[in-house]
């Protein structure tokens, strides 16, 4: 959507960046998932989950909850980082754009007055200059009261220099799988069967008529506080809905299978492979984003279940889109 010149950008590039001794937030602790066997993908919901198939991974520590406001703006300030929202595009990498276009921006989900054909994701997506992790609506807004909301408005050229810093790394889509499960093999959702089981809500998602209607019977009009709701079978909070999170694998539209063996770590394709030839505003490399976010619903993108997944572009940071990190053992 979006592209930051790499000779525009002010901060220091990832490798001058100091790392600290440790970092530690206050706000998430990092808990171990176990190696094994499981069931990744699904066979019965939108076809770029499938199939479904047994694959092999290594034990690993995840974050908790997702990158607050706040603890992103400890990284901040101890490195000088500015986001790609931050900077404005290269004339170069769009001849012939409008100006007002090319101004550092981000996308910020504004509802439509009514009823709009679902096919049409721009109706509802708005290009404000502006808008940045810092100001998630656009100018005049601020962070007051959302310190531990998700960071938002962050491309993959930020989430990892952030991962770096802190020593860590982005979780692999067969990793985030793996947690977002909680030990429930095969189950619909992080928490079992059953969107609001009970009637309880157990993830931030829309309810009402997407794009225009939203009856925030959850409490949410937009990000919630992580862990404002139950965690799942391994203690970890927001793997649904809130915001979508940012693994490390480049995406491939339908995953290999492979019925002789579980395949040990898969890993995406690679990033050639996951070019959208369709993208008229050129060819961005795109990676997986897992978990849904607040804009999921029953009448669109039901992707608020540990097996769905979706494309999205490194250059393009959004009001929706966030990030938690992992560690692996040396």
């Amino acid at each position: 959507m979006r592209r930051a010149s790499q000779a525009t950008r002010a901060p220091p590039e990832r490798a001058r960046l100091k790392r600290p001794a440790a970092v530690k937030r206050a706000d998430a602790r990092l808990v171990w998932i176990p190696g094994g066997r499981f069931r990744m993908g699904s066979d019965v919901h939108y076809p770029e989950e499938a199939p479904a198939r047994l694959v092999e991974i290594d034990g690993f520590w995840i974050e908790d909850r997702p990158v607050t406001n706040r603890a992103f703006a400890i990284f901040v300030a101890a490195t000088g980082w500015v986001t790609s929202a931050e900077i404005a595009t290269d004339p170069r990498d769009y001849p012939g754009a409008a100006p007002d276009m090319l101004a550092p921006a981000s996308l910020v989900f504004t509802p439509t007055a009514g009823p709009v054909n679902l096919a049409q994701s721009l109706a509802w997506w708005r290009y404000a200059p502006g808008a940045d992790w810092r100001h998630p609506l656009g100018p005049g807004s601020h962070l007051e009261g959302l310190e531990d909301h998700p960071v938002i408005h962050v491309a993959w050229r930020d989430v990892a220099p952030y991962a770096d810093w802190a020593g860590l790394d982005l979780p692999t889509e067969a990793e985030w799988e793996r947690a977002c499960r909680g030990g429930l093999e095969g189950a619909e959702y992080a928490w079992g069967a059953g969107l609001t089981p009970g009637g309880r809500h157990m993830a931030n998602v829309w309810q009402g008529r997407f794009p225009w209607e939203n009856l925030a019977l959850d409490g949410w009009m937009r990000t919630s506080p992580v862990a404002s709701y139950p965690a799942n079978g391994f203690d970890l909070y927001d793997m649904i809905g809130n915001v979508w999170e940012w693994t490390k694998d480049w995406w491939s539209d339908r995953p290999a299978a492979r019925d002789c063996c579980a395949p040990h770590s898969p890993a995406g394709a690679a990033e050639a492979g996951s070019l959208d030839a369709r993208d008229p505003h050129g060819r961005v490399p795109r990676k997986v984003l897992k978990g849904g976010s607040h804009l999921c619903a029953p009448s669109y993108c039901r992707r608020y279940r540990p097996a769905a997944r979706h494309a999205h572009p490194i250059d393009t940071s959004t009001s929706h889109i966030g990030f938690r990190c992992v560690r692996r053992p040396a």
